[in-house]
């Protein structure tokens, strides 16, 4: 009995010490300081020095760092955006290259039927009646690297943005407009009536 009196004695004791070995660790704000001074929050703040990001070995220790550390985030960005472009550059080079071998082929079976006068080939023969058309395995694979990476970056952004630092996604807003300022513009299809400028994905979530 002594001893289960002296164990309920200690155990309010261990409690405090506990909670008070825990509340440095927490500040006032609702952010944490982990091992190494790292300050990381769950709501909005505005950490500069000593703020972490990623991993423990990304850890502010001057502002000319985080300076640097905004400039990459607007760059990372603004290469999100030029992935984006790359990818509908390249879909174009593709279905550009199908129609000129669909041309070369028209123009050889041309030449070789000009001597026969029964199998006449008109100007429509030139046009491909398919709408549509498979890429190859290597254009596939190259398109599937090419979204790969968009992926990789968007999700690479989204883990920023969940530090939710208010300097780090101001920088992710700006990234988006100069990398879509530099890489969106293009030539747009009057005759699409703006369907191909609706068909743009604008967040950065999954790609």
């Amino acid at each position: 009995m002594t001893g289960a009196s002296d164990m309920a004695n200690m155990m309010p004791t261990a409690t405090g010490s506990a909670a008070t070995a825990s509340s440095p660790a927490m500040s006032h704000g609702g952010g944490m300081s982990m091992g190494g001074s790292c300050k990381i929050s769950m709501l909005w703040n505005w950490y500069t020095v000593d703020s972490c990001f990623i991993a423990r070995s990304w850890r502010i220790t001057s502002k000319g760092m985080f300076a640097g550390s905004c400039i990459g985030v607007i760059l990372l960005v603004i290469a999100l955006e030029a992935l984006r472009r790359a990818g509908k550059e390249y879909d174009r080079y593709i279905v550009n290259q199908f129609l000129a071998s669909f041309d070369s082929k028209t123009t050889v079976a041309s030449s070789a039927s000009s001597g026969n006068s029964k199998s006449p080939v008109t100007s429509a023969a030139r046009v491909p009646t398919a709408q549509t058309f498979r890429p190859t395995v290597l254009q596939q694979g190259i398109r599937s690297l090419l979204h790969m990476l968009q992926f990789a970056v968007a999700y690479f952004v989204m883990l920023l943005a969940m530090y939710y630092n208010g300097y780090i996604i101001i920088c992710i807003f700006i990234g988006a407009y100069i990398g879509y300022f530099i890489c969106g513009w293009e030539s747009l299809h009057v005759g699409k009536g703006g369907q191909d400028r609706m068909q743009e994905n604008a967040t950065v979530c999954c790609g």
